[in-house]
């Protein structure tokens, strides 16, 4: 098995409903396989001030994480930031950091005329 030491994490906060699309950009329009996404709940630490005023409420949030060549690490950041609008109030937050290897992944080819959903004799 091969291991791939020139690669970076991408991971992203999002509000829920926006994961999905950006991952989905993210092979389409980038040739970038090795993404997934989840949900998952929480909320930071608040002064007891800004409990009271309503803040911090829990939320749920996706989480999407694609492992990127680190050569392309910088341009896919910026894709994802783009395609997530992270840039817009609550538009989620977003940071890359460095993998000291991973298991390359690859989608195997399928013939066209096949489907999930036929039984093999």
């Amino acid at each position: 098995m091969e291991i791939d030491r020139g690669v970076r994490l991408i991971t992203c906060f999002l509000p829920v409903g926006n994961g999905l699309g950006v991952l989905e950009r993210l092979k389409t329009e980038q040739g970038i396989v090795e993404a997934s996404v989840g949900r998952g709940r929480g909320m930071g630490h608040l002064t007891p001030a800004a409990h009271r005023r309503g803040l911090g409420s829990e939320t749920e949030k996706e989480i999407l994480t694609a492992v990127v060549p680190d050569d392309r690490a910088d341009e896919i950041f910026r894709f994802i930031f783009d395609a997530a609008k992270i840039d817009r109030p609550h538009g989620g937050i977003m940071f890359m950091s460095r993998l000291l290897q991973a298991t390359p992944f690859e989608l195997p080819e399928l013939d066209e005329g096949a489907r999930s959903d036929e039984k093999s004799p």
